[in-house]
């Protein structure tokens, strides 16, 4: 729930996006987070590591992470309300 005051939120949503690997241990191809207004990355990888359970976390150990299509270097970086993190594990091929 998003409470009001002003002009701040007490809460921010986020939609993460699970590709192949991340995709089968999640169980799901996309799911909305709902975190404290001060969320980060690393924050919301908890969140989602909470939800699923070691078989995504074990996947997360080897993800990269677009934030709104940017590279994540540094999982303190803030999330803006709406964001849209790509789970993406390692992609085989040739």
């Amino acid at each position: 729930m998003r409470k009001m005051s002003g002009m701040s939120t007490t809460t921010i949503r986020a939609t993460v996006r699970y590709f192949a690997a991340a995709r089968a241990a999640a169980g799901t191809e996309t799911e909305p987070v709902e975190l404290p207004a001060d969320g980060t990355v690393e924050h919301l990888l908890a969140a989602i590591r909470d939800r699923h359970g070691a078989e995504l976390a074990r996947v997360l150990e080897r993800c990269t992470f677009l934030l709104d299509e940017v590279a994540v270097r540094n999982r303190s970086t803030p999330l803006p309300d709406q964001a849209t993190l790509d789970v993406l594990p390692p992609f085989a091929g040739g």
